[in-house]
């Protein structure tokens, strides 16, 4: 069936083979990186309280007049870009490549925190807004601990 990651469980409406995306509202075919994106999106929204009203998911992101799409974002109460995360299928390996391109993604949105998922590597990171310093988070803090990181 679809494989087991290294989140919680969720209960995650399959149809066939469509996922009911709980940002989207919309159902869409099960690719091995939408099966990684919907777990991650409940996720954030269930386990680590994320406001789910303020997040997007395959938000267009404009780099170098080149449309690109950033997996999910989450938004400030200003409308401002929080968070941003980049899925990939369970088999992509995580490397600098992969996070090269959130990197781009986050510099070109200014948000001060990236992570990278495969739905069985999470990396997240801060990016200092007064030194430019990127920090690496032994875990994915939840969105009381995220927004105390910054203020």
């Amino acid at each position: 069936m679809y494989p087991r990651l290294n989140l919680p469980l969720s209960e995650i409406p399959i149809l066939g083979e469509k996922v009911r995306c709980r940002i989207r509202k919309k159902d869409l075919l099960i690719t091995p990186e939408e099966w990684v994106r919907q777990q991650f999106i409940y996720y954030l929204i269930d386990h680590l309280n994320y406001p789910a009203g303020r997040m997007t998911a395959e938000q267009v992101v404009v780099y170098n007049k080149m449309r690109k799409r950033c997996d999910i974002a989450l938004y400030d109460d200003y409308g401002k870009p929080l968070v941003i995360v980049e899925c990939k299928a369970p088999h992509i390996k995580i490397t600098q490549d992969t996070f090269l391109q959130i990197a781009r993604y986050a510099h070109t949105l200014k948000a001060p925190f990236l992570i990278l998922t495969n739905g069985l590597e999470h990396f997240c990171a801060y990016v200092n807004a007064v030194d430019g310093s990127l920090q690496y988070l032994k875990e994915i803090p939840n969105y009381e601990g995220l927004i105390a990181i910054i203020s």
